[in-house]
């Protein structure tokens, strides 16, 4: 399979500023539908009344379809020899945001008080089709980095820009969803929810076609007319998946802020409904998160240079281990003093997770290379789905184990925010618990595992830049 950059061979735009903002679009798209996820289990429980030891299973259910569906696209993806006119990552991109405009508010039918059953069908059914419109979205949108540019600076400067398309998303959604979805007393208003899910299906479609028409790719991984086809091995694949640390490494940090992100959001929820008793707000504090983002994003050309990539991951968990050791430690009291602390450790956090936010995505395309590098092949679309499915089986895994740690102490869905004292107490000790579990697991994963340190980076770089010019 040939690969060489061809930007001064077809006269294509050099690397820019363009390049950088098409790409933050195409997170932005993403992220108007995956924003919502985190309001899935307060509104099927607290608005649509399901069992939440039930809406537990559930999550993990659909992540069934998750373990079928990701790894299936990606190899589909592979696989996948048509010539399309500009590229088959952007065919793919192209048609799952379409599907997303409408499959992320079909997760949010309004229509409480049916029989459980049919509520748990309702939400199954949604989750499925909205997963697989953002995978077919999605995985290929992950691939597409690694073929942008095969620069390793620019690949993290798309993957700064990349969270940057996503912080703005998130941003957006965090500040105004709290404020329109609880009233004054912090109830749930559910039946808004879904339109407002149909107004980000459509921002999302936007920025989706924007990306798509404003994308150049660089790095030609086809196969060539007259060439070889080679015979595609999706277990071959997976078993490259499993050697590679790189993946492995950079999957299983994912992994691990997921199930502490996710695993706290319902009790964050519960907290600022319950223990601060101030709901509307939970977005702006949500905000201290993207600090480190704006912080570091002037310097991630520099500090990539002299620090490297898994240098500054490793020293962002190490920090946010520090914070959230902390925000468990001090003593956060349910008024405006204790809400000051809250947001200073979330600040400090903030700071550690700006290391990782800013070239977490360069890492897989990092781990593609080292495929290539070590084992002679690639597959992109592969490796990135499964990358993709164990992210997403921790977006299932955590808020399951969530609403189960939260059930334990007490958390009773049908009160919504009207839990006693002690519970709403225990909530705020939850959140920094689940939190601290997976910034534990991060380090681990950045700095034991993960194995393209700064040196062996630009060592395999370079070997490939050799190779690449040999054929």
């Amino acid at each position: 399979m040939a690969q060489t950059n061809t930007a001064a061979a077809n006269g294509t735009r050099k690397f820019g500023l363009l390049d950088k903002v098409s790409y933050a679009a195409g997170d932005f798209g993403c992220n108007m539908s995956f924003a919502l996820k985190g309001t899935l289990t307060i509104y099927w429980t607290q608005f649509m009344g399901i069992n939440q030891v039930l809406m537990a299973g559930l999550l993990l259910l659909v992540q069934v379809w998750d373990a079928i569906n990701d790894p299936l696209i990606g190899s589909m993806v592979d696989a996948d020899r048509h010539h399309y006119k500009r590229n088959k990552f952007l065919a793919y991109v192209n048609a799952g945001g379409i599907g997303l405009t409408v499959a992320g508010a079909l997760c949010f039918l309004p229509f409480p008080g049916l029989p459980e059953v049919a509520e748990a069908i309702m939400f199954v059914a949604g989750y499925i089709l909205w997963d697989a419109f953002y995978t077919v979205a999605n995985v290929p949108y992950g691939s597409l980095l690694s073929l942008i540019t095969d620069d390793p600076i620019e690949r993290s400067q798309l993957s700064t820009w990349r969270s940057v398309g996503a912080m703005i998303a998130n941003i957006g959604t965090s500040i105004l969803l709290p404020m329109l979805i609880y009233d004054a007393s912090n109830a749930l208003m559910g039946e808004r929810i879904f339109w407002i899910a149909l107004l980000m299906g459509g921002l999302g479609l936007i920025c989706f076609q924007f990306m798509v028409r404003t994308t150049v790719v660089r790095i030609d991984t086809d196969v060539k007319t007259g060439e070889e086809i080679p015979k595609f091995n999706f277990f071959k694949a997976m078993l490259n998946f499993v050697r590679n640390r790189a993946a492995l490494g950079a999957t299983l940090s994912a992994m691990s802020m997921f199930i502490g992100m996710y695993g706290a959001s319902v009790a964050t929820q519960v907290l600022f409904q319950a223990y601060f008793k101030n709901a509307k707000i939970s977005g702006l504090v949500a905000m201290a998160s993207y600090v480190g983002m704006f912080a570091f994003l002037p310097f991630i050309k520099p500090l990539v240079s002299k620090v490297g990539k898994k240098e500054m991951c490793t020293i962002g968990a190490a920090i946010n281990v520090a914070a959230y050791v902390l925000m468990f430690l001090l003593p956060i009291t349910p008024d405006a003093k204790g809400l000051v602390m809250y947001v200073i450790c979330q600040l400090l956090a903030a700071v550690g997770n700006g290391f990782g936010q800013c070239v977490a995505w360069a890492l897989m395309a990092d781990a593609m290379d080292y495929e290539e590098w070590k084992y002679g092949e690639r597959n992109e679309g592969t490796t990135y789905a499964l990358y993709s499915f164990f992210r997403k089986l921790a977006q299932g895994v955590g808020p399951s184990l969530g609403i189960m740690m939260a059930t334990a102490v007490g958390y009773n869905a049908t009160l919504q925010q009207n839990q006693p004292a002690e519970v709403a107490l225990n909530m705020r000790y939850l959140v920094p618990a689940m939190y601290l579990g997976g910034a534990i697991l991060a380090l681990v994963a950045y700095g034991l595992i993960y194995n393209l340190d700064r040196k062996t980076l630009a060592t395999m770089t370079k070997e490939l830049e050799e190779r690449h010019k040999a054929k």
